[in-house]
């Protein structure tokens, strides 16, 4: 009896395992409330408008401390993903669908330039060696030259571990009996000054969705003029996972344009008219003027 309900454990977990990578993300913020024991309490609680604790300690790849607030220092957004090194499946997926997507042609940003991309492990017992290993290979893998300063890879004590991810909603197990973490996948957008901006899907995240993200973001710090005027006019859509059309401001924009043709179109009419009343006004004072002078002869 035991081993069948060992066995069974091992199929209905990687299910459950997929119900919170696939499908709590097409609901938005999702805490797994049913299911197996090890899955309760599993999700992404978003917390945008949130403050993180820049003064939270982890170490480098290099194994030296640091805060948090030396990388998200003001200056711009950050792309946060919470992983750990020896994740079997999850993380490597996530972190491969972000190096395809930051790699992608049409995504013209590098990390360390407009962004900044941070790798925080949630497995207190990963050595900076390992983390070190881990950035090297998804550095490479993004292949842009003089990007790899720009993603950060930091391991800490479970102390600073748990205060992160409760400031940002992420919500995890361990399983002892695997020896894995129970954790669903999500990208974290972070304003320059450490504030929880939006959240994403973890996987399949489109070249143009993060950028959008990093604009919205970056409270003006990254995008041209252009960039912003474009933001405008879309909103996030959960249920896509992507910005979508914002009808109102479509017609706001729509009814602006429209304002403006009818102006620049009619302005030729008006001068003309002011114009020809003016001549009139001084046409008709010049007559009065001659029948004055006459009736006065």
């Amino acid at each position: 009896m035991s081993r069948y309900l060992a066995t069974l454990r091992c199929l209905l977990l990687p299910l459950a395992m997929f119900a919170v990578v696939v499908l709590a993300p097409c609901a938005g913020a999702v805490i797994i409330t049913e299911g197996p024991e090890e899955m309760l309490g599993v999700g992404v609680e978003e917390k945008v408008g949130t403050q993180i604790p820049l003064d939270l300690v982890f170490r480098d790849r290099n194994g030296l401390p640091t805060t948090l607030g030396k990388i998200i220092n003001g200056k711009k957004p950050v792309l946060l993903t919470l992983n750990y090194s020896n994740c079997p499946m999850l993380c490597g997926r996530q972190l491969n669908d972000l190096v395809a997507a930051l790699a992608d042609p049409e995504m013209d940003w590098n990390a360390g330039d407009q962004f900044d991309v941070l790798s925080v492990s949630i497995d207190p017992a990963e050595r900076p060696e390992r983390a070190k290993q881990t950035h090297k290979r998804y550095t490479e893998d993004y292949g842009r030259p003089g990007t790899a300063e720009g993603w950060h890879f930091l391991v800490g004590e479970q102390a600073s571990i748990t205060a992160l991810a409760d400031a940002v909603g992420f919500r995890y197990k361990y399983d002892p009996a695997s020896k894995e973490y129970v954790h669903s996948a999500a990208l974290i957008l972070v304003t320059p000054d450490g504030v929880v901006s939006r959240y994403l899907d973890g996987l399949g995240n489109s070249p143009e969705t993060i950028r959008m993200s990093l604009v919205e973001a970056g409270e003006g710090k990254v995008g041209t003029a252009l960039d912003r005027i474009w933001l405008t006019c879309f909103v996030y859509d959960h249920t896509r996972g992507q910005y979508a059309p914002h009808a109102v401001r479509w017609m706001q924009i729509g009814a602006a344009t429209t304002v403006v043709i009818l102006s620049l179109a009619l302005t030729p009419y008006w001068l003309m008219r002011r114009r020809n009343h003016a001549i009139a006004v001084e046409n008709s004072s010049h007559e009065d003027t001659q029948d004055t002078d006459t009736q006065g002869m």
